[in-house]
């Protein structure tokens, strides 16, 4: 509103969320104890309050929280369009909530920067509302000391000491920043503060994770799904701030959801939710892998013995943004992006699973790749296919291939040098994969006016256009010696014995990012 000062956004929450609680810590209306709530935004802000040790902070309860430089305002290096939009939300004295929400003009004006191929870095200038903070982040595109201040560091983690409650979403764009904090926090945190961290993880997307619904992207969940979040939250400050009982949803340290199933299962650790992991080796034969009803193969028993397989890419290519402007209700279910991939990805299907099999933890996949350029972005997506054609999104990971071998140095990549390639970042999924069904992995390029592009060419990115543009082929190797392998995790039991989703019943109540497309 009126208030003075310059506004910097995620910079300065850490000393204000520290000066807030102490101010209401003073009021005669409280008893010292002051404790934080909210999503995304609001859930960055605990963390970056927390990181200041105010004396009277009892308790935080982050949910979908972004972590600067994770997932929010970029995602394995690569930066979002979404960034200009948020920005612009948050120009001015007074939030700009009328354009933000014009979801019109933001498609209008994403798609007349794509089909210009103008550089990333000039994005801000195009939709009108130049801005030094869009700037500044582009002018840091790898983890460094820039995106590592907004965060608690190794020492701070080991400092803190008050109970935190962490909620996540699986098909929340936020989840990998929620996850991070959490980990991280697993890692460097004192046994006593680890012992008071507990995690939930639902079937929500962003706006979920505050208001659970029954349907996300044309997937319908059980009545479990619906926990009433308000009377989480209150069990939990009475719990936290008052001495009662611990809230009777929080049966062990993890709790997560298996659509599917659609029940809700518990775990002592967010590793402990997996119990094994079984490898899917890619292979093919004839060159069918670019063909999504032909496609190549997943199987357990021994690497593949085929060709490698190849795509091109063009970034000059903009045929996917006439699919994109649409904003479909199903972006889970959605085949177009596959279907229109028109050869220019590879696509790769297990045989039919002859069980019901149920798989919760992160996927990885280790490809062999070589280039015929220094530089590509690369999207690998993993589907259940059902017997009736229809698919689920499950998982998916990214990689810029200049950062290979770790996001806080870049690498150019030599033309024709095979490669191991380790996508390790998905989200974490939990599922039901039903008897009949297959899974599908698809490998392909980047390409949407959502997204920062990348031209091929190995300069900076963001300063790259299409007089840059290169046409990359990318070959991807499945031998003896190049084992590409996909790595399934197949759930673990509940660490809750006889717990049923009855149980759930007293916490029962009546912004998506999208997701990368490759075309």
């Amino acid at each position: 509103g009126n208030s003075a000062g310059d506004f910097t956004p995620l910079l300065q929450e850490a000393r204000n969320g520290h000066d807030v609680v102490e101010w209401l810590a003073r009021q005669p209306y409280c008893d010292g104890k002051v404790s934080m709530w909210g999503g995304s935004y609001a859930g960055y802000d605990q963390w970056a309050t927390a990181k200041e040790f105010p004396p009277h902070l009892a308790t935080i309860v982050p949910v979908a929280s972004p972590k600067p430089g994770v997932d929010y305002p970029m995602q394995h290096n690569m930066f979002y369009s979404y960034d200009t939009q948020w920005l612009t939300f948050v120009s001015g004295h007074t939030s700009q909530e009328s354009i933000f929400g014009d979801s019109s003009f933001w498609i209008a004006q994403f798609r007349h920067w794509y089909e210009a191929h103008a550089p990333f870095a000039e994005l801000d200038r195009y939709i009108g509302n130049p801005s030094p903070i869009f700037q500044t982040w582009i002018a840091h595109p790898a983890q460094d000391a820039y995106w590592d201040g907004f965060s608690p560091t190794p020492a701070e983690y080991a400092k803190l000491a008050l109970p935190i409650l962490t909620i996540c979403g699986q098909y929340d764009g936020d989840q990998p920043g929620a996850l991070a904090y959490y980990d991280e926090h697993m890692q460097h945190g004192s046994a006593a503060a680890k012992d008071r961290h507990y995690l939930v993880i639902g079937p929500w997307d962003h706006a979920g994770t505050r208001t659970p619904k029954a349907d996300v992207g044309g997937l319908k969940f059980g009545k479990a799904a619906l926990l009433d979040m308000n009377a989480l939250h209150k069990a939990w400050y009475d719990w936290t701030m008052k001495g009662a009982a611990k809230p009777d949803f929080l049966k062990d340290k993890v709790a997560f959801y298996v659509t599917g199933e659609e029940a809700w299962r518990y775990a002592p650790t967010l590793q402990a939710v997996t119990a094994r992991r079984d490898t899917w080796y890619l292979d093919s034969v004839a060159a069918r892998a670019n063909d999504v009803f032909a496609a190549g193969d997943l199987q357990r028993d021994r690497p593949g013995h085929g060709e490698p397989d190849h795509y091109a890419y063009d970034p000059l290519d903009t045929r996917s943004a006439a699919w994109e402007q649409e904003e479909s209700p199903n972006g889970l279910t959605d085949q177009r992006g596959v279907m229109l991939a028109g050869g220019n990805a590879l696509f790769y299907h297990s045989p039919v699973f002859a069980a019901d099999t149920d798989i919760a933890g992160f996927f990885r996949l280790q490809a062999w790749i070589s280039l015929d350029q220094p530089d590509t972005d690369i999207a690998v997506s993993v589907f259940e296919v059902k017997p009736d054609g229809s698919s689920v999104f499950l998982t998916s990971d990214a990689m810029r291939a200049r950062y290979r071998k770790g996001l806080r140095k870049g690498e150019l990549a030599t033309p024709g040098e095979i490669e191991r390639y380790d996508f390790d970042r998905f989200t974490f999924v939990a599922r039901r994969i039903a008897k009949g069904s297959r899974l599908r992995l698809a490998v392909g390029p980047i390409n949407s006016m959502y997204a920062e592009k990348n031209y091929n060419a190995g300069g900076v990115v963001a300063a790259e256009s299409g007089k840059d543009a290169r046409t990359v082929t990318v070959s991807l190797y499945h031998d003896a010696r190049h084992p590409s392998g996909l790595s399934v995790p197949i759930a673990a039991v509940s660490s809750v014995a006889g717990h049923s989703t009855r149980e759930c019943a007293r916490f029962r109540s009546a912004r998506p990012r999208r997701r990368l497309r490759w075309h």
